[in-house]
Formats: structure tokens, C-alpha cells, sequence
């Protein structure tokens, strides 16, 4: 019964056009062919991965961080308090304000005292400025890496400059060893970004992450498995080509160099608007969707492919709208780039801070209304 299904599964008609097959990738006359097994060889790269990002962030990024002056801002520490600490764990970080009543008769502190209580145990959770810089540096490396050897790996292809080609000879096209690595590498790192997931910065598009992840990991194995290598490669090119502008971006920010930050994440929404959302759409996918509709009846695999390609620029969709609401922000000199992804650190009045101390008054001798005179130019980028 399981042979049974696992041939109809993997049947020469759902993944390969009309009159080819699984035959056609076997390796003769000395030309080598992808194969399964050969993705067994990404769960030892993604847990090198791991090793590597441990040793990077503390023997590289925390050192360099030092190096930008890059400081973490020193947080209040909250009370111990069982029966808030119960509530904040199991039920909710942000109670309403019966809860808050609530809990303040039974904890026999004023209202004012639970909010600022919650207040600080959610600033105690957001992730420090250092851990962010860690994160960000061990990204921009690799995507930088990342980008150049896949202009290596294709600059002297003719199908990086005439896309068509890449069907050329469909699927009987030999493996090439720098594709080999260039693939193995970036499905081991995304793999590796699913096992760090856990301990990885949480934003507002967790999700929309995960599912980008996933479509990604699926999207390079499949393609491996069927040999859609060179669209593989030329899609992989594409997603790295933006996203080292935003991680270098993300490290200024937080170094302070904010007309730096400025300027790159420009750059970067420039480069991510021309790779994903013209490129992308317009070139590769169209080549992946409507070209190969001229050559050969379409099948469960050639839907399976260019559905994944759309799950990703839907995302690519989402994220860009994002990134243009940030650029509009600083765009007429407002110099201030916040990330639409990211969760603020919650600030507290003077009036919340100390109940019985009376207004401070600024350094010009007027009083801010009894709130703490806030710096707005400060900056967020994730």
C-alpha cells in the first residue's frame, strides 16, 4: 500500500511536463543531476549554521558594536509580584482596566502601580538594542556573501541575461558544482532560521516570517527536486539583492548614525521595490508562469512552483508597503525611520513614575504637564 502511494505521489506526470520523468535525472555520460539524497546534506549546514551565528555574534558583532557605541538603555526592573506575574504569563500582557481593578484589590496596590508594573514587564521582555545589533550584523554578513557569490555562480550563465533559457533542455540540464553549494548553503541557512526562530526577535510580522520561511525552504527543495535550478538561483539572486541594505540599515540605526541609516534604508526600499516587485513579478515570474505555457501543457508541478512564487509575492506585496510608509516618514526631513514591524518601548509620565513628587519642571522652567520631556528623535528599525 505505501509503494503504491509513494509512486502516485511521485509520478512522472504530476511533477514533470508531458513525455519526461524522474528517468530523465540520472546521472550519464559523465553529467551529474540533482537528486533527493542530496538535500539530506542541509541539516548538518543549518546546525554549522547555528555554531557559526554563536561564535559570529560574540567574537564579531558584540565587539563591532562596542567599536559603533552601540548601548543598551538601562530598564527598571519590576517587583516581585506572584499574582501579577501569574496574570502576565498565563492570561495577558496588556489586562484592561477591569482586570486592572481587579488585581489591584487583590494585590492591594493602587491602580497606577499595576499599570506601571505591566508596563516595565513588557519593557523587560522587548529584546535589548545589543542583542538586536547581534542579530542584524549576522544577517548583513551573509546576505552580503550571499548576494556576490550568486553573481558569481551566475554572471557568466546565459540564462542570467536571456531568462527563457533557463528551460532550455528541460529537465535533462546537468548540475553544476558552484549551483550545488550556492543551493545547499542558502537552504541550510533558511533551515537554520526556522531552528532559531524560537530565540530570534518576535515582530508584528511573525507570522508573515514563518510563512516566508517555509515558502522559501519549500520553494528551493522542490525546485531542486525537479531541477528548476536556474530559476532557483536567479529567484534566490533577487531576494538577497535587498536584503543586505536592510540589515546594514538596522545596524546604523541603532548605532545612532541616523542620516547613515536614512540613506541605506532608502537605497534598500529603492532596491527591494525593483528586485520584488518588478523583477520578480515581471521578468522571472513571468518566465516561470506565462513562457513556459509556449512550450509545454502545464501540470501539477509547473502550479505547485509558480504557487509558491505567488505566496511569496504576496509577502513581498505586504512588506513593501510597509517599507514605503517608513521612507514617507523621513522623506520631508522628518529624520526619523521606525519600523512598522516593531514593538515601541513603552515610556512612563513623571506622574506615573513618582506619585507623590511634585511636577519637574524642564530645563527652560516650564512644566510638561507633568510628563517626562520626551526625546522624539530617537529611531526604531526592528
Amino acid at each position: 500500500m505505501l509503494t503504491w502511494l509513494r509512486e502516485q505521489i511521485w509520478a512522472d506526470w504530476i511533477w514533470f511536463p508531458e513525455g519526461h520523468g524522474w528517468a530523465d535525472l540520472t546521472d550519464h555520460d559523465g553529467k551529474v543531476f540533482p537528486k533527493t539524497r542530496d538535500l539530506w546534506a542541509t541539516i548538518p549546514i543549518a546546525l554549522c549554521f547555528l555554531v557559526i551565528r554563536q561564535i559570529f555574534e560574540r567574537r564579531v558583532a558584540t565587539p563591532l558594536a562596542s567599536l559603533l557605541g552601540v548601548s543598551d538603555k538601562q530598564r527598571v526592573h519590576t517587583p516581585s509580584n506572584p499574582t501579577l506575574e501569574s496574570y502576565f504569563c498565563s492570561i495577558s500582557k496588556h489586562p484592561t482596566q477591569s482586570s486592572v481593578v481587579s488585581l489591584s484589590k487583590q494585590t492591594g496596590c493602587s491602580v497606577r502601580q499595576v499599570q506601571r508594573w505591566f508596563r516595565r514587564r513588557r519593557n523587560q521582555d522587548r529584546p535589548s538594542k545589543l542583542k538586536k545589533f547581534r542579530e542584524a550584523s549576522w544577517r548583513f554578513t551573509f546576505y552580503l556573501l550571499a548576494f556576490f557569490a550568486g553573481l558569481a555562480v551566475l554572471i557568466d550563465k546565459p540564462w542570467f541575461y536571456e531568462m527563457k533559457l533557463m528551460w532550455e533542455d528541460f529537465p535533462k540540464m546537468p548540475l553544476v558544482p558552484s549551483q550545488y553549494w550556492y543551493y545547499m548553503i542558502e537552504l541550510g541557512f533558511y533551515i537554520s532560521l526556522l531552528f532559531s526562530v524560537a530565540s530570534d526577535i518576535k515582530r508584528k510580522d511573525f507570522k508573515e516570517q514563518i510563512v516566508h520561511h517555509v515558502a522559501t525552504i519549500c520553494l528551493i527543495g522542490f525546485s531542486w527536486l525537479v531541477n528548476y535550478i536556474r530559476a532557483g538561483t536567479l529567484i534566490m539572486l533577487v531576494h538577497d539583492a535587498a536584503d543586505y541594505l536592510m540589515e546594514s540599515a538596522k545596524m546604523f540605526n541603532y548605532a545612532g548614525w541616523r542620516r547613515t541609516c536614512n540613506f541605506i534604508f532608502t537605497m534598500f526600499a529603492a532596491v527591494f521595490i525593483i528586485t520584488r516587485l518588478i523583477i520578480l513579478p515581471f521578468w522571472i515570474i513571468h518566465t516561470t508562469w506565462v513562457y513556459p505555457l509556449t512550450i509545454y501543457r502545464p501540470f501539477i508541478g509547473f502550479y505547485f512552483f509558480n504557487g509558491l512564487l505567488l505566496v511569496l509575492q504576496v509577502l513581498h506585496i505586504f512588506w513593501a508597503v510597509l517599507i514605503l510608509r517608513m521612507v514617507v516618514k523621513f522623506l520631508p526631513g522628518n529624520d526619523i525611520v521606525e519600523d512598522e514591524r516593531s514593538d515601541k518601548e513603552e515610556t512612563e509620565s513623571e506622574d506615573e513614575d513618582e506619585d507623590h513628587e511634585p511636577r519637574e519642571k524642564s530645563k527652560n522652567g516650564h512644566v510638561q504637564n507633568g510628563h517626562a520631556f520626551l526625546n522624539n528623535n530617537h529611531s526604531k528599525m526592528d
